[in-house]
């Protein structure tokens, strides 16, 4: 796949969206919960990408301190969708580990 915008190589863009995608592809159980998740997913690729081509530091910080905290709603989400039987335990395992990858580079980010 060829990519138009050079952000669309970076890592940090390509595991906040496969982290979006398979939020969207688990289908959790719980209405509440997907929709929390769902949107909470969108929202750190969003963010990551409104911040990563934005010159204003305070701009990019501000974008990229949402897309931490909105890291954190997946995890929480789809742990929470895990322990009540609302997702597949191992696709919450795959999301938050991917979670887990992404959180330094939005960390790194923020520097």
């Amino acid at each position: 796949m060829t990519h138009s915008i050079r952000m669309q190589n970076l890592d940090c863009y390509q595991v906040a969206k496969a982290i979006a995608v398979r939020v969207h592809e688990a289908r959790i159980g719980d209405s509440e919960l997907r929709d929390q998740a769902t949107r909470a997913a969108k929202s750190t690729f969003l963010r990551l990408a409104e911040g990563l081509p934005n010159d204003g530091v305070g701009m990019r910080r501000k974008y990229f301190i949402e897309a931490n905290n909105s890291l954190h709603e997946v995890v929480a989400a789809v742990d929470l969708a895990s322990a009540i039987g609302a997702i597949d335990p191992s696709i919450a395992d795959e999301v938050i580990d991917l979670s887990a990858r992404l959180k330094p580079m939005i960390r790194g980010l923020l520097r």
